[in-house]
């Protein structure tokens, strides 16, 4: 009996070891994948008395939040406000 609880021990245990090898290589593998993201802006011009607090971007517009609530969407080509949504408080 005892020897038959030895080769499960030792089986689960090789089974474990190569399950953890495995993970290892595939989260290795996941992050060398080349991940271009599109390039930041060089500068960002916001309305008077704008303050950013938070930015985000898509392959096509970038967004920045302000301090006073509103979202300002610009083009990425021209850089230019495309569309201004405000956030309401609830």
């Amino acid at each position: 009996m005892v020897k038959y609880l030895r080769v499960l021990v030792t089986a689960l245990s090789l089974t474990m070891i190569v399950g953890v090898v495995i993970m290892i290589a595939l989260i290795v593998i996941r992050f060398r994948e080349d991940r271009s993201t599109p390039a930041l802006p060089a500068s960002i011009t916001l309305p008077q008395g704008a303050s950013a607090i938070a930015f985000t971007q898509a392959p096509d517009w970038f967004a920045v939040v302000t301090d006073d609530n509103q979202i300002l969407i610009f083009a990425r080509k021209t850089g230019e406000l495309v569309q201004t949504l405000n956030v309401l408080n609830q």
